[in-house]
């Protein structure tokens, strides 16, 4: 049965006795399942349940009780802890069999599925909490103390082959029965349980176009079992790989890099502005060797069309993707954009009529008909969601289909859920209460918002401030080390998101550093295009990058720091806008611009001759971009007065320079920022508010101007200066 730890070719044994020993039951059924979660070869994202049946002490009558734990409706294999996990009175749940009745049948499934979902929170052990799985009954009935359910590419690859019944006897020598398709659900289990009966040399059962259930008397025994599996059917597999004719040989050849980047740049804002007509989607672009193996290939529209098995996955990536009749060697962008408008319009028309002839009479309300994953000849696959967590699962879960397709063709021939199957899970009852208890979107949750200057003062605190509502944020700076850690803090703080799909950039989480120099078209060119191959698009572009220098005496000798003020605080705005510009228009889509300028450009002041004629220039160049971009973008500016916290326009030097010029007493060992601080203090005292000027209350204006509260306001200089009267308008 289970290979040695070191035989597997094809999963990875990452079980270590010396931890897992140290472990409570309980614990040991976590590391179980992240250790089988950390491997995507198991399980896809979100996807399987394991579980243990334990004895505990029951709180009222202190006696001893077997109690189920399993992991809990919603959870990731890879990433749960003890809270992800249900735990329920065994007993009460095998009393409950008794009570199950069927609805009437409604020429579906019986809504008493549904009804017992909702008893299982009468079987609760000590009041937990969390919603349990659907497949809670299948690891309540199989009599075995540790179970897993898992859904693996190779085994599914089996269970979905025209022969797959056969194929279970041949690939597991009886080891494993067979039962066909069933929804999940207390009907599914149910079979499981007397299949279980029937055989009782079985050690698992493979679930028709579904997965795998096994188990095992101790927890490691049940994870190698699973491993044994899985290895077993990918070596049938492999030994039956058809090479080069894998999906029918290749039609097209790929593009090459520069070309098919050049390409997607063009292409993923006209995308994602005609494929978000109700909300926003975030993208992942896949253009790794599998992916363009199999959209270049001679099999792919058959395959395509038939659409994914694995319920697990079309609940992400749609019943099918759409395949874009994009000839690489001799279609341009012209032709790829009227192929795919043409595609999207055919795709929309094809899941109208597959909800219309599939619906019920209490079924949800259609969503929206838009695809989720696009797949393109000789450049790859991109995939939407509704935030790159989720385009990035999106993806993932099309990689997994894909390799199922290669796995049941290799040995046999693909064959997907019957279209009525697939819209029973697609529009489940409780897969939309589970969508229904979902929290809100944050303000900002589908924009992708480009912050220049994020490494530090008003753009760091920026980035932090549209992080908070939800933003992907793109932490852009002439200095790439100070944009990462902008970028670092943010992921700290928001996490990474769940799975991982692709490489490079376009593997990336809610926030991602890169390196510009306004000054420099090419550089600003580049900046967005790495954006677009991150999310797909962008919505918000905030400009917080400014530059003061202080001036000598001689006014002729001060021509370099006029060109610099100028190149940075007027002419890098314009060059941001004028980039923007392209994708804005591609997209189709409303956004936001702000600039940021200063109160010094209007109000004349000895000393600063370039920084604040510069500043006032881009008071104006923000009136005319408003003019430029409108409809579509709204260009407004913040003014701030003298931010002295965390500023580089405020290093040591000049602080001290400035408490020295106003008679403020300080120490040489004080540290920068008290230093900065009392200079932050003085300046205070000359505005109404007497209070001092921050990064954040930058942040919070800037947030303001792009957020949509303001949706009507345009070509406006908004001062956060704590009210320094000599700004006030004339």
């Amino acid at each position: 049965m289970p290979y040695q730890p070191d035989e597997y070719q094809h999963v990875k044994y990452l079980w270590e006795d010396h931890i897992a020993d140290e472990l409570s039951p309980v614990d040991n059924l976590v590391y179980r399942s992240n250790k089988l979660g950390e491997d995507q070869r198991i399980t896809n994202t979100g996807g399987g349940n394991t579980s243990a049946k334990l004895m505990e002490t029951d709180p009222l009558t202190g006696e001893q009780v077997e109690v189920l734990w399993v992991k809990g409706s919603g959870g990731d294999l890879r990433t749960s802890t003890r809270e992800n996990f249900s735990s329920l009175y065994e007993g009460k749940l095998q009393a409950l069999d008794e009570v199950y009745q069927a609805y009437p049948d409604k020429g579906y499934k019986s809504a008493g599925e549904d009804r017992m979902v909702g008893m299982f929170k009468h079987c609760n052990f000590c009041l937990n909490p969390r919603a349990s799985s659907i497949d809670t009954p299948l690891h309540s009935m199989i009599d075995e103390k540790h179970v897993d359910h898992l859904h693996p590419n190779a085994v599914i690859s089996v269970a979905s082959c025209k022969d797959q019944k056969a194929l279970t006897e041949t690939i597991w020598g009886g080891k494993l029965a067979y039962v066909p398709w069933m929804r999940p659900g207390w009907e599914a289990a149910r079979l499981c349980e007397e299949t279980y009966e029937e055989n009782p040399d079985i050690v698992g059962i493979l679930l028709g176009q579904h997965g795998h259930t096994n188990w095992a008397g101790e927890s490691k025994s049940c994870y190698e079992t699973s491993l044994w599996v899985i290895e077993t059917a990918a070596r049938y597999i492999e030994e039956h790989d058809k090479g080069e004719m894998t999906f029918g040989g290749q039609k097209y050849a790929p593009l090459d890099e520069n070309s098919r980047t050049r390409l997607l740049t063009e292409f993923l804002p006209v995308a994602r502005g005609m494929i978000s007509t109700k909300v926003k989607f975030i993208a992942t672009v896949q253009t790794d060797d599998a992916t363009l193996r199999f959209v270049n290939s001679a099999d792919a529209p058959r395959l395509a069309a038939l659409g994914t098995s694995c319920p697990d996955h079309f609940l992400r990536t749609k019943i099918k993707p759409l395949l874009v009749d994009f000839d690489p060697q001799n279609d341009d962008f012209e032709q790829l954009v009227d192929k795919f408008k043409a595609g999207l319009q055919q795709y929309r028309e094809d899941y109208i009529a597959y909800y219309e002839s599939c619906k019920h009479e209490d079924s949800p309300a259609m969503r929206d008909p838009s695809p989720t994953v696009i797949l393109i000849p000789g450049i790859g696959m991109i995939a939407w969601g509704k935030n790159k967590s989720e385009s990035r699962v999106t993806a993932e879960f099309y990689n997994c289909a894909i390799e199922v397709m290669r796995g049941a063709e290799a040995i046999s021939e693909y064959t997907a859920l019957p279209a009525q199957e697939a819209f029973d899970i697609e529009y489940w009852a409780l897969e939309e209460a589970k969508l229904q208890r979902m929290p809100a979107e944050k303000s900002l949750a589908r924009d992708v918002v480009v912050v220049i200057g994020a490494g530090d003062g008003i753009g760091k605190a920026t980035a932090h401030r549209v992080a908070r509502e939800g933003a992907h944020v793109v932490c852009a700076d002439l200095n790439y080390t100070n944009a990462e850690k902008t970028a670092a803090e943010l992921t700290e703080i928001y996490g990474q998101g769940i799975g991982v799909a692709g490489s490079g950039i376009s593997a990336c989480g809610p926030a991602i550093a890169l390196q510009v120099d306004i000054t420099k078209r090419e550089t600003v060119e580049g900046l967005f295009s790495q954006v677009l191959l991150a999310y797909g698009g962008i919505d918000k572009v905030i400009v917080t990058a400014g530059v003061f220098v202080a001036e000598g005496a001689d006014m002729a000798k001060n021509d370099q720091i006029f060109d610099l003020s100028f190149g940075v605080n007027v002419k890098g705005g314009y060059v941001v806008a004028s980039e923007a510009q392209k994708i804005w228009q591609s997209q189709g889509l409303k956004g936001a611009m702000v600039l940021t300028t200063s109160v010094n450009g209007a109000v004349s002041k000895k000393g600063s001759l370039a920084y604040d004629t510069s500043k006032a220039a881009a008071n104006h160049l923000v009136r005319e971009l408003a003019v430029t971009l409108s409809p579509l973008i709204n260009v407004n500016a913040l003014a701030p007065a003298t931010v002295v916290q965390g500023s580089n326009m405020f290093p040591r030097d000049r602080v001290i320079s400035s408490l020295t010029k106003y008679n403020i007493a300080f120490s040489a060992d004080e540290s920068t920022e008290a230093l900065r601080n009392k200079l932050a203090e003085f300046y205070a005292q000359r505005t109404l508010t007497k209070q001092p000027i921050t990064p954040d209350d930058q942040a919070e204006a800037a947030y303001l101007l792009i957020s949509g509260q303001l949706s009507k306001t345009t070509g406006q200089v908004i001062s956060v200066d704590g009210g320094l009267h000599e700004a006030f308008l004339r």
